[in-house]
């Protein structure tokens, strides 16, 4: 045993004993961040506008502070890009995040002083995490590889603007300087396959112990590297010992990983954005990632059925249930002020607080009133495939309102198979009844006669890929949304679809 291994098993027992310290108090932890936050940006422009100073109580907070998306806040945050100081948060952020907006273009998440270095103490708190409770330790000797964009930044009005995995480069550790790959040049590289050939050139002869970035972005490294060797990743990295994994839900592409792998590898799944980090998987022996309740971050949770209600509840994490889909908000040391962030979410366990991601509130499907959400359409596909001997690369759902043939309308799932299913009648059967069950709305719809089974279109290999360079979002932090209300995304694959 390497003395920066033992090194990393004594911090990583002490780092815990500190989370466990946090999450066995999480209302009091909770009550502490929004004492701080309010009293922090009480002569803020919006601290000011929102009578921060009065603010006694979550109530008192609730009936001054409306929920707000980056449009509806974004008066303030152009202020912020502007140049103008303590408009959200004292004196000027030390960074934007760059990220793609829906309806406005490019949105830019404000980075200060103090929220950026949560983001670094997380993702090194999830790998310390598992190093208490494994006793696993020497995969830090090895090589560290995450996927990310380019660390390039471009200044804006005096505030360095960039991707937030890209920042984020920024951040590490000097201990780790000499294990972490790729290079700084082949990191600047914009194009993304460029990039992964450059990365494939630099890791393949070496000792690769960790492994980090989104699903679709490191299978397609993982691909590359293996028609370069002939091998299994496991054969060719004899001591990967950990994937560590976000932005997306990792069951579709479990069994494809399993097999690009060849062997089983330990997982950690984390769940951050440009607008903090909110959980990672700190258990490999539990379900859920725990909450990260001491992060400079103030949590609201509305029932997913309320949320477009005129004035839904808003509820602090005493209140919250299992199993329930809540939307996510926060009230960040960012300057995020009860900032919708997209995501619904649903507890796993309340002892402490652990959460998987259910989907996007934003990414359902409700043509019909059915409220399908990403976290049923990806249990059944699941569901699907296993008994099929599917495995799946990529896939996305729409409405076909009205379909050319004048039959009933359906929902339309086009699949990306790395394994095709056995049979494609028995897959899409299996993937309705596996939905059905999980939704009464939809199944009620089925059984009324107002929809018709769900169609599966098989889209070719890569054509997910291709797509997404058709719209400039390959790789770095761009995702496939699984659910739409629109046919934009469906269209453009039915063309695909031809080429099969």
């Amino acid at each position: 045993m390497s003395i920066k291994s033992l090194g990393a098993k004594i911090f990583a027992k002490r780092v815990r004993k500190k989370i466990e310290q946090w999450a066995a108090e999480p209302v009091e932890t909770q009550e502490r961040v929004f004492n701080e936050l309010l009293k922090t940006a009480r002569n803020t422009a919006f601290g000011k506008d929102h009578d921060f100073a009065n603010i006694k109580t979550h109530n008192d907070f609730v009936q001054r502070v409306p929920i707000r998306d980056y449009e509806q806040l974004r008066p303030y945050v152009d202020r912020v890009v502007a140049g103008e100081e303590a408009i959200l948060w004292p004196g000027k952020p030390i960074y934007f995040a760059k990220t793609s907006g829906t309806t406005s273009g490019a949105k830019y998440i404000p980075l200060t002083k103090e929220s950026m270095p949560m983001h670094i103490k997380a993702a090194r708190n999830a790998i310390l995490c598992y190093i208490a409770e494994s006793g696993k330790a020497d995969f830090v000797d090895g090589k560290m590889i995450f996927l990310q964009g380019s660390p390039e930044l471009t200044p804006k009005n005096g505030i360095n603007l960039g991707r937030l995995s890209g920042i984020v480069a920024h951040y590490v550790p000097a201990y780790l300087q000499k294990n972490r790959l790729p290079s700084w040049e082949t990191n600047c590289i914009e194009d993304w396959e460029a990039k992964v050939d450059a990365i494939v050139e630099e890791t393949i002869d070496e000792d690769m112990t960790i492994i980090s970035g989104i699903p679709p972005w490191v299978q397609m490294y993982f691909e590359r590297l293996q028609q370069k060797s002939g091998k299994t990743i496991g054969d060719l990295f004899k001591n990967f010992e950990l994937f560590i994994y976000g932005g997306v839900n990792y069951e579709p592409y479990k069994a494809t990983f399993e097999k690009l792998i060849g062997r089983k590898v330990a997982g950690i799944e984390l769940y951050p954005a440009s607008e903090g980090f909110f959980a990672f998987q700190d258990s490999q022996k539990e379900k859920g990632m725990l909450l990260q309740l001491d992060a400079g971050m103030f949590y609201e949770f509305v029932e997913a059925t309320t949320f477009f209600e005129e004035n839904p509840k808003r509820l602090t994490i005493g209140e919250v249930k299992v199993g329930v889909n809540y939307v996510l908000l926060i009230s960040s040391n960012a300057g995020l002020w009860a900032y919708n962030i997209g995501d619904t979410i649903q507890f796993t366990s309340i002892k402490p607080y652990r959460v998987i991601v259910s989907g996007r509130i934003k990414h359902f499907i409700s043509a019909f009133g059915e409220h399908v959400i990403g976290k049923e359409v990806e249990q059944a596909i699941k569901e699907g495939a296993v008994a099929t001997g599917a495995t799946i690369n990529e896939f996305t759902v729409a409405p076909q309102i009205n379909p050319s043939d004048e039959s009933l309308p359906y929902h339309e799932w086009f699949v990306e198979f790395e394994e095709a299913p056995r049979d494609m009648e028995a897959f899409a059967q299996l993937v309705d009844d596996a939905l059905r069950a999980q939704n009464t709305y939809y199944d009620d719809l089925i059984e009324g006669n107002i929809l018709r089974r769900l169609v599966v279109r098989q889209v070719p290999k890569h054509g997910f890929n291709t797509y997404m360079k058709s719209i400039g979002k390959l790789g770095g932090q761009n995702k496939l949304p699984r659910l739409a209300n629109d046919r934009k995304i469906a269209d453009v694959l039915l063309r695909v679809e031809t080429e099969l």
